[in-house]
């Protein structure tokens, strides 16, 4: 560039400036999913993790539909809430109910469960002292396995 004139010089910085705006806005505007197979897709959303994925379904209509008919991307979700919740994960896979529907049903509930049986609220002394937020209806059997947890500690 020593031998090229200064303006020539900008000239040349405009340009590769302007090739560098119209090639990142012709890929912004990119959808994976109009172009690969379903399958996919698919296998591209199975690597989100639960909050993603529905924020994914709702980015267009074409991903909401690739999302919600595939009913395998909410399993390995909600095996991670049946680690928590197996009677409630099962007693809905019984009934034959999808896996989004079974994790809309258990999801709360597994993360509340886990945070008192990982002892998040061990201080607490009395029920006016449980934050509204951490709560959701649980069966007798959880609050035993919670009180047994906290008797161990």
């Amino acid at each position: 560039m020593q031998n090229v004139s200064k303006g020539n010089q900008n000239a040349l910085k405009v340009s590769k400036r302007r090739s560098t705006m119209i090639s990142s806005t012709e890929t912004r505007g990119y959808n994976f999913a109009e172009t690969l197979p379903t399958e996919m897709s698919v296998n591209i959303f199975s690597k989100l993790d639960i909050k993603s994925l529905c924020s994914a379904a709702l980015t267009c209509k074409q991903w909401n539909d690739i999302i919600e008919k595939s009913d395998n991307l909410w399993r390995n979700h909600c095996l991670v809430v049946r680690a928590v919740c197996r009677k409630e994960v099962d007693g809905d896979r019984g009934d034959g109910m999808s896996w989004k529907v079974i994790l809309e049903r258990n999801y709360r509930k597994s993360y509340v469960k886990r945070e008192w049986l990982n002892g998040k609220y061990s201080f607490i002394r009395s029920a006016e002292e449980i934050p509204d937020k951490s709560m959701c209806p649980l069966d007798v059997e959880t609050w035993g396995e919670i009180l047994e947890a906290e008797l161990e500690r």
